[in-house]
């Protein structure tokens, strides 16, 4: 990690698996997805470890709680009453994304929203979801949010095309605006460190300025920090958006 700001990013095979023309590897990658699993179940079992949380909440259920009630709150805005019943997945979801993020700010950590096919399975999934509860709703009829009431004949076709590429356009945006903030954090910081080091390496006046850049880090990492959640709370609220898009008809 310490020549190229993209090293940081380099899925490597821990146990190498190859089936045919399948690479089934055990990647770091993997490693980091099976960790933040683990971690998330960890601190549920950490919530209700020795029948303690049930009557008198311990800290670790009440920071759970205020997180469940803040996804709870996301859901009840942007889904109404209909939208109680995905409250437990908007809350796994977003407590996934910001365990995801934030391990990427772990020294030699790895940051799996930084790549694309990880986000970009995650929105791919949100909606086939999205598209499934439309179905389960409304049937055939969620069809009809590809085409606006009121329109005239001639104007069909070309609001047609408008509404199929704002129906397929957020399987893409949600992904990709996930990965390119979290890989454009990373690369920044990155950078920066090399920059911190070079400087120092040359010593003279240089060790005593690198300093400047050093104040810089660690702004910017508060910064990613912040980040972190923000993003997985705008991946979640667009989620919510999208969901109740489809709960309410498209109205």
């Amino acid at each position: 990690m310490f020549f190229s700001p993209l090293e940081q990013f380099e899925i490597y095979p821990i146990l190498p698996l190859r089936i045919g023309a399948f690479d089934l590897s055990f990647t770091n990658s993997s490693f980091f997805l099976l960790l933040i699993c683990l971690v998330y179940v960890f601190f549920v079992k950490l919530v209700y470890s020795n029948g303690s949380g049930f009557f008198i909440p311990n800290r670790w259920q009440l920071l759970f709680e205020n997180f469940y009630s803040f996804s709870a709150d996301m859901v009840e805005e942007n889904m109404g009453a209909k939208g109680q019943t995905f409250v437990p997945f908007i809350f796994g979801l977003f407590m996934f994304l910001l365990l995801a993020n934030t391990f990427g700010m772990v020294p030699y950590s790895f940051t799996v929203t930084s790549h694309l096919i990880v986000t970009f399975t995650l929105s791919a999934l949100v909606w086939v979801g999205k598209l499934y509860v439309g179905i389960k709703h409304h049937g055939i009829r969620i069809l009809g949010v590809l085409l606006p009431g009121g329109i005239p004949f001639a104007m069909v076709p070309f609001f047609v095309v408008v509404e199929l590429l704002s129906f397929f356009i957020p399987l893409a945006a949600l992904g990709i605006r996930l990965f390119a903030n979290m890989m454009a954090g990373h690369i920044l910081m990155k950078v920066i460190v090399g920059f911190c080091w070079s400087m120092l390496l040359a010593g003279n006046v240089f060790f005593l300025a690198h300093f400047i850049p050093m104040g810089v880090l660690f702004l910017l990492l508060f910064l990613e920090t912040a980040v972190a959640f923000i993003q997985a709370y705008v991946f979640t609220m667009l989620t919510c958006l999208m969901t109740g898009d489809m709960v309410h008809g498209g109205h």
